[in-house]
């Protein structure tokens, strides 16, 4: 999907969900690693994650859109446009956008396992098993697996 194509979408999905228009930039922003969308106060621009097309389709691109339509549309109005507001949440659930953007990249976990009494041990980090031992029984720690989750 290119930036015209998601400018039309956007535009589309504003005037169908929202019956107003969208009359600013939308376009997909390649620096975004965990979130799905964000909205400029001061441009009124918004932006998208090109992985949320890759992973998920347009259909969760479109709730990741109304999600920032409702932003933009009550900052536009002078009302309530933050997560914590009610008039956001109630304008999220009448619209049916995403509160949360599915999971855009994978975490990878080092596996260890205590040799004394048995404990697995997940890090994302990886531990130096010469330096760090067993936080219940103090036993010397030996690497399992590398697992994504």
């Amino acid at each position: 999907m290119t930036n015209q194509e998601l400018q039309a979408l956007v535009e589309k999905i504003s005037q169908e969900s929202f019956r107003q228009p969208f009359c600013h930039k939308a376009s997909f922003n390649r620096r975004l690693k965990t979130t799905g969308g964000r909205y400029h106060l001061k441009s009124h621009d918004l932006d998208f994650n090109h992985l949320v097309v890759e992973k998920y389709g347009v259909a969760e691109l479109a709730k990741v859109i109304k999600h920032e339509l409702c932003h933009y549309h009550l900052h536009m109005a002078g009302r309530g446009y933050q997560h914590k507001d009610r008039e956001f949440k109630q304008l999220l659930k009448k619209t049916g956008g995403s509160r949360f953007t599915p999971p855009l990249i994978t975490m990878t976990y080092q596996v260890y396992q205590c040799e004394k009494c048995g404990q697995e041990v997940k890090r994302r980090r990886k531990l130096d098993t010469e330096r760090f031992v067993c936080g219940d029984c103090l036993g010397k720690l030996k690497f399992l697996k590398t697992i994504e989750a």
